[in-house]
């Protein structure tokens, strides 16, 4: 008997990868969550357990969060034999400290914006005043479930959200912060999958941050994405892997650190050429409900390829015609308070649209169903994820938000703007 691939994560982008995954093999969730069990259009079983990853018997390890990787989970399965999509904890500090990137950053030469770490508050503050600005940025050190960044119109903002992350109010992610000059020009991200020797890019996507229209209001964890972006072409993803994926590759190699997994550089296109704003240490939640669609390579040979240090030179998905849009559908009060156990209308028993919309696949990322056999119910701030595939961005954009008008539950909302 064949096992399963066991994808680790309950939120959008896990979903996502168990969707895109069962293409090819039966796939264990876990956590997961009650939207995700079912099969693919190919026939393959998509089951849900409650068991953690070390239990579950499968034939390759998929981390989605970046969270598990920072604790170590992809060692500790490594260590009983099995093969892993992820990197162990010392290359997932990446994600894990900002400091710790910045450092690797200077060392491998990668053009980022200038910064310092500091743990003192008049420290901070008097870098701050000597930065050109506005904006101007402030990042917690450690995770903080995508929601420690903050982007400054004024200087009083910014000296605020020093003293306030290093009182505490992100915990122990904020005893240090990083401080650094704001930079201009337009946003994407360039992922790449490797094997701990090759990187290969992944087709480039742009997500929208804010949570208001327009890119107003405060960060989220994401509302939206598109892929492909029509302003990054070959060649600006050629120089991003030249000069910043290749040498931040090699320098973790020479720190002993044997990277296997997703590499997420997100990107400002600045006058002076692409500078790195931050790296990820898995898929972008919702860059890769755009992404993976658009792959033509078979999920489970590409997967074990990243997992086995197999894979071939190229860059993944580049003859897939078509493009992909997701529109983020979010709880009433989110991201400040995010209600729960509002009754979702528009899904038929299976968590899809009672009403299909074609190319559209609902994806859920923070949902319940507290009756088997009754409504989903909203569970999360970012409740369901509406991916939609089309021959053109234009389409494909039609198509997400003609579904999320057939999506309901009060409160709910969602970025009307998404690859305008």
């Amino acid at each position: 008997m064949t096992l399963p691939v066991c994808v680790v994560g309950s939120g959008g982008r896990e979903h996502a990868l168990a969707r895109w995954l069962a293409g090819s093999a039966d796939v264990v969730v876990t956590p997961g969550n009650p939207g995700m069990a079912g099969r693919s259009p190919e026939g393959r079983s998509i089951t849900v357990t409650a068991a953690p990853a070390e239990s579950v018997d499968a034939s390759l390890y998929v981390v989605g969060p970046e969270a598990p990787l920072v604790d170590g989970l992809a060692d500790r399965l490594r260590a009983a034999g099995r093969l892993v999509v992820g990197p162990g904890a010392g290359g997932a500090r990446l994600e894990g400290s900002k400091a710790f990137m910045k450092e690797l950053l200077v060392e491998a030469g990668v053009p980022t914006a200038r910064h310092g770490v500091f743990a003192s508050v008049p420290d901070a503050v008097a870098y701050l005043r000597a930065l050109p600005g506005p904006p101007w940025v402030v990042k917690t050190d450690g995770l903080a479930a995508g929601k420690g960044v903050l982007v400054a119109a004024s200087l009083a903002e910014a000296e605020a959200d020093v003293a306030a992350k290093l009182a505490g109010s992100f915990g122990d992610a904020g005893r240090r912060v990083v401080v650094e000059e704001g930079l201009s020009g337009p946003e994407c991200s360039v992922q790449v999958l490797c094997d701990g020797v090759r990187a290969v890019p992944l087709v480039a996507a742009q997500d929208h941050k804010r949570v208001g229209d327009g890119d107003t209001g405060p960060n989220t964890g994401g509302m939206g994405a598109f892929a492909p972006v029509p302003s990054v072409g070959a060649g600006v993803v050629d120089r991003v892997m030249d000069e910043a994926v290749e040498p931040l590759v090699a320098a973790l190699r020479r720190r002993g650190i044997d990277y296997r997994g997703v590499l997420y550089a997100g990107l400002m296109l600045t006058a002076d050429g692409p500078k790195v704003l931050e790296y990820n240490v898995r898929l972008g939640d919702p860059e890769a409900q755009v992404v993976l669609p658009l792959l033509e390579e078979d999920p489970m040979e590409l997967m074990t390829a990243v997992a086995s240090g197999g894979l071939s030179a190229g860059r993944l998905g580049a003859g897939r015609a078509g493009a992909a849009v997701c529109v983020v559908l979010a709880a009433g009060g989110y991201p400040e308070a995010p209600r729960a156990g509002d009754e979702i209308e528009g899904l038929g028993p299976d968590g899809q649209l009672a009403a299909p919309v074609e190319g559209v696949t609902v994806l859920h990322a923070g949902t319940a169903r507290p009756d088997p056999a009754g409504p989903f119910v909203t569970a999360g701030g970012r409740v369901l994820d509406v991916a939609a595939v089309g021959p053109s961005l234009a389409e494909a954009r039609r198509r997400a938000y003609e579904a999320a008008g057939r999506i309901s539950w009060p409160g709910v909302h969602y970025r009307t703007d998404i690859a305008r």
